[in-house]
C-alpha cells in the first residue's frame, strides 16, 4: 500500500488561505503576563496573539518595549495595550464582564484540553516562572487553567503556556 504523496503548500497558497486579519484591537482576546520575567517571551507570545488575533497586555515596565521590539517578527504592529497597574486592569477587565483565565498548576483547575473556546472576551494571565500568580491576583481570576506535563520540570514557558491556552480560546485547537 502506497502512502498519499505529500505536498507542501508554498508561502503564496498558505496567506491565500488565511481568515482575514481582523479589525486592529477586537478586545475579546487578550494574552496578559503582567509580571513577566524575561523579554524573549514577550516576543514569542506577542506573534502568537497576532496568529490568533488576541491583543497582548504588558505592564509599563522600562525594559518591555525593547523586548517586543527584539522579540517580534511581524510586518504589522501588533495590538499592544500598555498597563499601568496590573491588578487595577484585572479588575476593570472582570467589572466589564471579561472571563479572567490564569494559566497556573492548582487544585479544581480547568484542564488545558477540557478548555472550550471563548464564547465571551476572555484574558489568559500566565503565572509568573518563578513565583506563580500572587495571592492578590488570584482572588481576581474566574478559573485556572492547568497545562499538565511529564517530566521533572516544575514550570512551563510563559509563552508556551498562555500561547496553548489562546489557540483553545480562540478555537483553533
Amino acid at each position: 500500500m502506497s502512502r498519499p504523496a505529500i505536498r507542501l503548500r508554498t508561502r503564496k497558497e498558505l496567506r491565500a488561505e488565511r481568515r482575514r486579519r481582523p479589525p486592529r484591537c477586537l478586545n475579546h482576546l487578550f494574552a496578559a503576563p503582567l509580571w513577566p520575567m524575561h523579554g524573549a517571551n514577550l516576543g514569542t507570545l506577542l506573534r502568537t496573539c497576532d496568529a490568533v488575533g488576541a491583543c497582548l497586555a504588558v505592564p509599563r515596565l522600562p525594559w518591555v518595549p525593547a523586548a517586543l521590539d527584539r522579540g517580534s517578527t511581524l510586518r504589522r504592529p501588533a495590538c499592544v495595550h500598555w498597563v499601568r497597574d496590573p491588578y487595577d486592569w484585572l479588575e476593570r477587565r472582570r467589572a466589564e464582564g471579561v472571563h479572567i483565565l490564569g494559566v497556573e498548576p492548582a487544585e479544581n483547575a480547568t484542564r488545558l484540553a477540557d478548555l472550550p473556546m471563548a464564547r465571551r472576551p476572555a484574558v489568559a494571565v500566565p503565572s509568573h516562572e518563578r513565583e506563580g500568580i500572587s495571592p492578590e491576583a488570584l482572588d481576581l481570576l474566574d478559573e485556572v487553567v492547568e497545562i499538565l506535563m511529564i517530566g521533572t520540570g516544575a514550570s512551563r514557558n510563559v509563552a508556551v503556556a498562555a500561547s496553548l491556552v489562546l489557540y483553545k480560546l480562540a478555537g483553533f485547537a
